[in-house]
Formats: C-alpha cells, structure tokens, sequence
C-alpha cells in the first residue's frame, strides 16, 4: 500500500503577510563589532508554521572553512495587528530578546524592521542593551542586516546576510 504525503495545515490567516518567509534559507554573511576580528558564515534559516498564529523561526550558523557551530537561534515571529510585528527569540548564548516593529508586504517586496523592546540576559551573558534587525524578502531572496549595542558600544551595525530560498 503507497502511503500519500498528507497535506500541511493552511497558514493561519494572521501570518499571511508573512508567507513569504516560509521555507529554508542558505547563504553567507559577514560579521563586524569594535570588540571582535571581523568574520564570515554559512547560515541556514528555517521558517515554519503549524496553522496557529505564528511563525517558528530557527537559525545555525557555521564557519565557513571548518563547517564548525558558530551561532545559532529560535524563536517566534507573530503579527498582532495589521502592519505590526512581534518577534520572541532566544539563544543559547543566554540571551533572550523581544521585538516590536512593523511588517510590509503584500505586492511589494516583504520587509520587516523591529527593534528590541527588551533584552534579558543569564547572569554569564554578555551585556546586550539594543539590538535591531531589518529583514527583506524578494521571491526566492532573503537579506538582513542585525545592529546591536553592547559590551559598552552604542547601537551600531554587526552582522548581514544573503540568503537564497532551499526549501520551499
């Protein structure tokens, strides 16, 4: 007996203007902060749904010579109102972060751009004050840039990417 594939749940009305987020996302990005030697990755991206109102995100990085674990993250992208986002993430680094911002989308390109609302850290976390990120989404293409202010550096750039769509 063949066993059919069941078709996955529909998404969730609310995350329609996310849509374009879903699948798995690979590429490069590179690093930079005051306090560290400038560095590059290999990234892969994962947004899933389950038909609820939200969005799973996980993130790995890895070295791009070694295939070595450099980072990685998890959390929850949410749209409580038309325009709006909020993000949920945290890392093993100890840090755990909650985003607000706005959400565009529908014919244009897809863009999100939030802002820290909180940071909370373990006691052994590096010190984050700020962190803000700025998503794109064109077709099969993912851009980001990721700012932060911490160990003492005002809000400054840190980290981007180009992605490209894997997995659908």
């Amino acid at each position: 007996m063949s066993m059919a594939s069941e078709p996955g749940p529909e998404l969730h009305p609310d995350m329609a203007v996310l849509e374009p987020l879903l699948g798995t996302w690979e590429g490069a990005g590179t690093g930079e902060y005051p306090t560290i030697e400038d560095f590059s990755y290999l990234e892969s991206i994962t947004f899933t749904h389950v038909g609820k109102p939200f969005i799973a995100y996980s993130q790995r990085t890895r070295h791009p010579d070694s295939g070595a674990p450099m980072h990685a993250e998890t959390g929850y992208f949410r749209v409580p109102t038309t325009g709006s986002i909020e993000i949920v993430m945290a890392q093993p680094t100890g840090l755990a972060e909650i985003y607000e911002g706005a959400v565009v989308g529908g014919t244009a390109p897809l863009v999100i751009d939030v802002r820290s609302s909180s940071v909370t850290a373990t006691p052994t976390a590096k010190e984050v004050m700020i962190t803000e990120r700025t998503i794109s989404v064109t077709g099969d293409d993912l851009q980001y840039t990721f700012r932060m202010a911490a160990v003492g550096q005002p809000l400054q750039h840190h980290l981007s990417a180009t992605l490209r769509r894997v997995v659908r």
